[in-house]
């Protein structure tokens, strides 16, 4: 149904006026943000990415097809990145590591719209407070890509207490491969050597995370 064939009272624009947003369907939130006006369009482009996640990821050009226009696909990416900037925004520059779940929610939101493995560092002070979150390589995660130094670079820069190591699964699975084991391994050993910790390596996919510490895998018991 097209918004228009609605009665006025029923439009999405002032149901969110009355209820607010979160009495508003996806279909209804996606048409206010894009500007398409079916809803049954809206419906079909949620479904057909996926979801929100899978429209943030995708190419702009293709959401542009699926919604109708260039302009309502503009729309949606820059209110897409606007929640992801406030979402980033809710962590202090300084928050505190606690444990691996409150990295990993950061990691997560920083990085769901990756299409591509990349390894990121988050650089630790002696509270375990983020220094920086640096951003080492792209592409597959192998210990024949990967130089520990790299790694470490930053962090030695900032004089870190420690790191944390995430990379990204682009599929929905966040099991460790053995290569991601041996890339924990050898960071883990040259942190020692560096006296620059590493407390964890998360391997993210979704909204699911691995940690390998709390696993035993490539961390001495």
């Amino acid at each position: 149904m097209r918004i228009r064939e609605l009665p006025a009272d029923e439009r999405p624009a002032s149901r969110i006026t009355r209820h607010g947003p979160e009495a508003l369907s996806d279909a209804e939130l996606l048409a206010l943000v894009s500007g398409q006006h079916d809803l049954a369009t809206c419906a079909q482009s949620l479904h057909d990415y996926h979801g929100w996640v899978g429209l943030l990821r995708a190419d702009i050009r293709a959401v542009a097809t699926s919604l109708g226009t260039p302009r309502q696909a503009a729309s949606l990416k820059a209110a897409l990145e606007i929640g992801r900037r406030v979402a980033i925004a809710s962590y202090s520059d300084r928050f505190q590591v606690k444990s691996p779940a409150d990295v990993a929610q950061f990691f997560m939101v920083e990085m769901m719209a990756l299409d591509q493995e990349e390894l990121w560092v988050a650089c630790l002070d002696t509270k375990n407070r983020l220094l920086k979150v640096a951003k080492v390589y792209r592409g597959s995660v192998n210990t024949a890509m990967i130089r520990v130094g790299e790694v470490f670079k930053e962090a030695l820069r900032l004089n870190a207490a420690s790191i944390v190591v995430a990379h990204n699964h682009p599929s929905s699975d966040p099991t460790p491969s053995p290569e991601d084991i041996l890339v924990t391994r050898q960071i883990v050993e040259a942190g020692k050597l560096l006296d620059c910790e590493c407390l964890d390596h998360l391997i993210l996919a979704g909204n699911r995370f691995v940690s390998l510490r709390e696993r035993g895998l490539g961390f001495p018991s």
